[in-house]
């Protein structure tokens, strides 16, 4: 009876929800295996890490992304999935899971790639073995991507009310400050997240989703999990043309209207910030994220 509950309440989740819930099983799973199976405690991360050598990602591809679900403690766990939820709920209050998605993944893909290439460029790292993990290359690329989307936007930070612009640039400068401090090859990843989340909203801003083609190439993977389903047996079913004509294109004309509604909210708050919104598009705007 616990299943179909826990199933359920995952699917109510928004995405940054279920990423957060997917990044804590793993997490336990983590910990509680090599611990209940008296194996070494990186018997499990050690296939899903991204390593610094260039010959050892060849060999481990898919790292590039699955470094992102494993934390190296605790602490780290806590702070990435903080980020996760509070940018979170902004950005999906704006736009939809897709979008959440490719910004998130690109960020992952690109923090993974600088921390790569830096630890191969920089002769600062030569001779340094080192591995990544966290996802806060993809928290970086979300609250980068909302910092200069909405620039203006003021949040209120302890006592104080601060523009977005602010944060982000305070987050950029300690990950540049930090870099040859400690932890170099995180605040790498951190920097590598942050550029695509500026890069995709500057690009966004001016029409042009630079994450389309990705979206394209996830929908393609998830169409063949699909197609690989068995199919229901087929049956004929007569239908009123005449009907479901009328039907679909009053459907099509509601959907664009909806549309037309979001794209011109959203263009009101590049131009004057969310806060010039009023209290019905602000609900309006809440309505859309959750349906998506």
């Amino acid at each position: 009876m616990a299943q179909p509950d826990l199933k359920y309440q995952f699917s109510r989740l928004n995405i940054a929800e279920k990423l957060i819930a997917i990044n804590v099983l793993v997490f336990i799973v983590n910990a509680l295996v090599p611990f209940l199976l008296g194996i070494p405690k990186n018997s499990i991360v050690q296939w899903f890490e991204l390593p610094n050598d260039i010959v050892d990602v060849a060999f481990q591809p898919w790292s590039i992304v699955t470094y992102s679900f494993f934390h190296g403690g605790i602490g780290h766990l806590f702070w990435n999935m903080l980020m996760i939820y509070f940018v979170g709920k902004i950005f999906l209050n704006l736009f939809d899971t897709k979008r959440f998605l490719n910004v998130y993944i690109l960020g992952v893909i690109l923090g993974g790639l600088f921390f790569v290439l830096g630890y191969n460029i920089f002769p600062a790292f030569f001779n340094t073995n080192a591995y990544l993990i966290g996802a806060s290359a993809g928290a970086s690329a979300v609250l980068i991507f909302i910092c200069t989307y909405l620039p203006n936007q003021e949040v209120r930070i302890i006592f104080f009310n601060v523009k977005l612009w602010m944060v982000g640039a305070a987050v950029v400068l300690s990950d540049l400050v930090q870099l040859p401090i400690s932890n170099s090859g995180g605040h790498l990843a951190h920097l590598g997240g942050a550029f695509l989340g500026y890069l995709y909203a500057s690009q966004l801003l001016k029409g042009n989703d630079i994450g389309s083609g990705f979206s394209r190439f996830m929908d393609s993977i998830a169409n063949l999990f699909k197609g690989s389903k068995k199919k229901a047996p087929m049956k004929t079913v007569y239908k009123n043309k005449k009907t479901s004509s009328s039907v679909s294109s009053t459907d099509d004309y509601d959907k664009k209207t909806h549309q037309k509604k979001i794209d011109a909210i959203l263009d009101k708050i590049s131009k004057s910030g969310y806060e010039s919104l009023s209290k019905v598009e602000k609900d309006f705007l809440f309505k859309a994220g959750k349906e998506s």
